[in-house]
């Protein structure tokens, strides 16, 4: 018998939801801890597990976002008619929505079910019933209306999880969204000498103006008592960097970097650049298992153009994923040109969506074909 069962905490989750997710650490339940106790004042998590015969053989993450119009689209130059649909995504957007994913990390992320014991329409029917249920308890004790229903993020490719016909049945529409950019470690890159020599003249030279620009600036490891340390700087460099996106769902707390140090351990290293005493600029990255996720970063903007600071982060998420041997580097989002410039490549990724209110879902849909992106940045091909 197929069964579901929603948790309130990470504290609540049952001893094999760690075991069935070893592959990823961004559904174990040491991750969820951190991400719950250093959540967006805005996001509410919830967890659902998927059981057969009282086995657990899936789960989801699933958050519930308050979202409010002057955090959603950004001042920014765009068309009228842009401008126009963006205006209409925004009021209707705006509230109460639940996202079966991550909403603070590129990625799939959200979903896992074991294809061996379940199949994926028994699973999904599964977590379905519990986004409904989840639905009516957010109503019954709070009394908000869930507006919309996401699922991310997916690859275009993929053949386990991005079912377009199973989200069809669920009345969901297929969303297109900026591609996710991740770098391939080649065999042959045992340190970043052997990563520079594959670059084109063009590139190498590039690389080493960087470097050269980067001056007096040093980058060292900071500790759990460094993150504690320079919380408050951390977070204003972060808020340097988030306040510009042209379309932002949500601000961190301001000791999320602790936390997640705190909670994650090794899993979790956090970057700083310092000029002089004076911390100019941070990265964060997530090591999961082969894979090395690139997270949130900062900078003084004085010092981004100047020093070349964000290219030389990019330089550096590369040297630390050659030094230590993942299989790839997860770039994420945003920023497409610089990030293919260093090497990573586009991966298509889609997401799907409906409003809850049939005329709105009907709307909704006509206007996304508007506002899909398109790739209107060139993409770059260092290598020889």
């Amino acid at each position: 018998m197929k069964t579901y069962q929603i948790y309130y905490s990470s504290d609540a989750l049952p001893k094999s939801w760690d075991y069935i997710v070893q592959h990823d650490i961004f559904l174990q339940s040491k991750y969820l801890n951190a991400l719950q106790e250093g959540a967006p004042s805005n996001i509410e998590l919830f967890y659902i597990g998927v059981f057969e015969n009282d086995n657990l053989v899936g789960v989801a993450i699933v958050q519930r976002v308050r979202l409010y119009l002057k955090d959603m689209f950004r001042k920014t130059q765009v068309s009228c008619l842009k401008e126009f649909l963006q205006n209409l995504v925004s009021k209707v957007l705006k509230g109460n929505i639940l996202v079966v994913g991550n909403l603070t990390h590129t990625g799939q992320h959200g979903l896992y079910f074991d294809e061996k014991r379940i199949s994926y329409t028994a699973y999904l029917n599964q977590v379905f019933s519990a986004i409904n249920e989840l639905k009516k308890d957010i109503k019954s004790r709070q009394g908000k209306t869930i507006r919309l229903i996401l699922v991310k993020d997916f690859f275009e490719q993929d053949t386990k999880y991005n079912h377009k016909l199973n989200f069809d049945k669920q009345d969901l529409h297929k969303i297109v969204v900026q591609p996710n950019m991740i770098m391939e470690v080649r065999s042959n890159w045992l340190s970043t000498d052997n990563y520079i020599s594959d670059l084109t003249k063009k590139y190498r030279s590039r690389y080493k103006r960087a470097q050269k620009k980067l001056g007096t600036i040093r980058c060292e490891e900071l500790d759990t008592p460094a993150v504690k340390a320079y919380e408050h700087k951390l977070h204003k460099l972060y808020l340097n960097v988030s306040n510009n996106a042209k379309f932002n769902t949500f601000i961190l707390p301001e000791n999320h970097f602790f936390i997640m140090k705190q909670k994650l351990g090794e899993d979790f290293k956090v970057f700083g650049y310092f000029l002089e005493d004076i911390l100019v600029g941070f990265y964060t990255l997530i090591l999961n298992r082969k894979q090395l996720e690139t997270y949130f970063l900062g900078y003084d903007k004085a010092h981004q153009y100047v020093n070349q600071l964000y290219l030389n982060m990019l330089y550096d998420m590369l040297k630390f994923g050659v030094d230590y041997q993942f299989a790839s580097i997860v770039y994420a989002r945003t920023a497409m040109a610089i990030k293919s410039s260093v090497g990573a490549k586009p991966k298509p990724m889609v997401m799907y969506m409906k409003h809850t209110n049939s005329f709105w879902n009907r709307l909704l849909k006509l206007v996304f074909r508007f506002m899909n992106p398109k790739q209107n940045w060139e993409e770059r091909h260092p290598f020889k």
